[in-house]
């Protein structure tokens, strides 16, 4: 039985690049019979960007909310809160007595970041791949799905329980493998750069209607006129449309904007009412868990104690080489 491992950020409510890239691939692997699969909130790693205690809360709910939503097993699965496990901040910091700091400073999403906003730039922000490290080798994790852009971070993972497996002899840590699906690295914004919280140009298929629909018109187009054909290719809305639609409805859009006559409006509308429809049960169970917080923490509490039994294992092997034990 192959182990799986997955956590999304509670940096905010989850957008439909996090669901496409990672909440959905990772409920469909959860389900195939031959795997086990461990999902948590990465609540620690926002503390990097935000301070407010009843803004994590809040999106904290979102994102089990959104697991919940798009029909995660919490009975064949794990489902915790990063922070209601005080093994993940041992470990880390044990990790970090292995990692060589040339490593840490070298890490292409700490230098992305401090360059756009050096004042931001915090000691967490920093170390945040040994906590990821410790998130992944804490459960014995064999496959990490991650986008391109995580793909140094699952390496520096492997390279610290290498170092450790090597200093004590011994296969302390299982060696993650990141599973990459060429399909979905990247997922555009409104703008066209990837769809980040970051960068504000994401969509959240949990708005209400009228906010949904505010949020598709300002999908960016260029100025072709509506009664010229469009290249469906170069466009933001043909691109999302296509990731949520199906073939023979791609093929249509396509058509569509090809002949002419067929507005950027008109493809934005289309969008809209498919993640209506596509999303309807998805929105309903969300908004039930967001209101009903102790249907969602027991769902919370249920995985907790069961990420603590095989984290706890873990650290009892790993204090036991360091004389800790």
């Amino acid at each position: 039985m192959a182990r799986i491992l997955t956590g999304i950020q509670s940096s905010g409510r989850p957008h439909l690049g996090n669901i496409l890239g990672a909440i959905k691939p990772a409920i469909d692997l959860s389900k195939q019979p031959d795997n086990e699969s461990f999902l948590f909130i990465a609540d620690l790693h926002s503390l990097t960007t935000i301070k407010d205690g009843p803004m994590r809360r809040e999106f904290t709910r979102a994102v089990a909310a959104t697991w919940l939503a798009f029909g995660l097993d919490t009975e064949k699965n794990t489902f915790w809160r990063q922070s209601r496990v005080a093994e993940h901040t041992e470990l880390a910091w044990h990790l970090s007595c292995f990692t060589p700091f040339a490593m840490l400073n070298n890490a292409t999403s700490f230098k992305e970041k401090s360059n756009r906003s050096a004042s931001a730039v915090n000691a967490g922000l920093f170390v945040y791949p040994v906590l990821q490290a410790a998130d992944i080798l804490l459960y014995d994790a064999e496959i990490i799905p991650v986008g391109k852009d995580q793909r140094q971070h699952i390496e520096m993972t492997r390279d610290i329980a290498s170092t450790f497996n090597h200093q004590y002899e011994d296969e302390v840590f299982v060696l993650p493998e990141p599973r990459i699906d060429d399909r979905l690295m990247t997922i555009p914004g409104i703008d066209g750069a990837k769809m980040s919280k970051s960068y504000n140009n994401y969509i959240d298929i949990f708005l209400p209607e009228n906010e949904l629909w505010k949020v598709i018109k300002k999908i960016k187009s260029d100025s072709t006129p509506l009664e010229e054909p469009k290249n469906p290719d170069a466009d933001i809305t043909f691109q999302l449309y296509s990731l949520l639609a199906s073939d023979e409805q791609i093929a249509t859009m396509r058509g569509l904007y090809e002949g002419g006559n067929y507005g950027y409006g008109m493809a934005k509308k289309a969008f809209y009412e498919l993640i209506v429809e596509q999303f309807a049960d998805e929105r309903e169970r969300f908004n039930y868990y967001m209101t009903h917080h102790e249907a969602l923490e027991a769902e919370l509490q249920a995985g907790e104690a069961k990420a603590r039994i095989v984290a706890g294992k873990t650290i009892a092997r790993v204090r036991e080489k360091l004389g800790f034990s």
